[in-house]
């Protein structure tokens, strides 16, 4: 199956209605056009969207704040976490423990657990595992509908794509973060460096795990920080208290299955 042709996907006021959906609730509706599921998924959400999240700015950790331009992710903005789930998984707990909608696509050994983990509201999180060759469709229909997308990019995609999609992000506010190397983004993010405390010589246990992480935006300038790994879990500026358990799966589009728990 070849690719879709540069920019088809972003032409269209809603997506191409070749891919179809599998999410609670939709059982017998393979048949139905992405544009009916994307116009679907916006109402649910936009209805249960927390009235106080910030138009401009998503919240994040507090370990996170101080090395991302803002103190937080922008909407509209696009970031590029390099070598590391656990920072990227971080980076979606703030807006998830806020009430945001949250998707990741194309990651089919996204761990659910450890989502659950940060601090990530499964309940407020579509998985798209594996998208395919509609990477981009399945993308753009789902910027429409949700605060903040965690993906990561094919890499046949021009450049003048990614740019596109960065207009899209714009206009409808949302963010985008990609695992690995994404181009054009507004900040890059990495584990610089990474030590288990409490193994001594041949005797003791792992008790904590300490990163240092570096944000660099286009510019050139550098930030770092050093965190715990407890630090990047669970609590928010705006929320100090882990979210409600919740107790449903995430949804899943395109595939049935959840995602692996490895």
């Amino acid at each position: 199956m070849t690719p879709p042709a540069a920019g088809s996907a972003l032409d269209r006021a809603e997506p191409s209605p070749d891919a179809g959906a599998s999410r609670p609730g939709a059982a017998g509706r393979r048949g139905t056009p992405t544009g009916d599921i994307t116009l679907d998924l916006q109402a649910r959400i936009n209805s249960m969207q927390a009235s106080t999240l910030d138009s401009r700015s998503l919240p994040t950790v507090p370990a996170l704040a101080h090395i991302l331009p803002g103190g937080g992710l922008q909407s509209g903005g696009s970031y590029t976490v390099r070598n590391s789930t656990t920072l990227a998984m971080a980076l979606l707990a703030g807006p998830s423990s806020t009430g945001a909608w949250c998707s990741v696509i194309g990651m089919p050994d996204f761990s659910v657990e450890a989502a659950q983990g940060f601090g990530i509201n499964l309940e407020r999180l579509i998985l798209v595992p594996d998208p395919g060759s509609q990477w981009l469709t399945v993308t753009a229909a789902l910027v429409d509908v949700v605060s903040i997308i965690l993906t990561r990019a094919p890499d046949h995609l021009a450049p003048t794509e990614w740019a596109r999609l960065r207009a899209r992000l714009r206009q409808r506010g949302a963010a985008l973060i990609t695992l690995g190397n994404g181009r054009q983004s507004d900040s890059t993010l990495g584990v610089a460096e990474s030590a288990w405390e409490g193994l001594g010589s041949g005797s003791g246990h792992l008790r904590a795990r300490r990163l240092k992480i570096t944000a660099t935006q286009p510019s050139g300038r550098l930030r770092h920080a050093y965190v715990g790994l407890a630090d990047l879990q669970g609590t928010t500026r705006e929320t100090l208290t882990a979210p409600p358990r919740p107790s449903a799966g995430p949804a899943s589009l395109f595939e049935p299955q959840l995602a692996k728990s490895s």
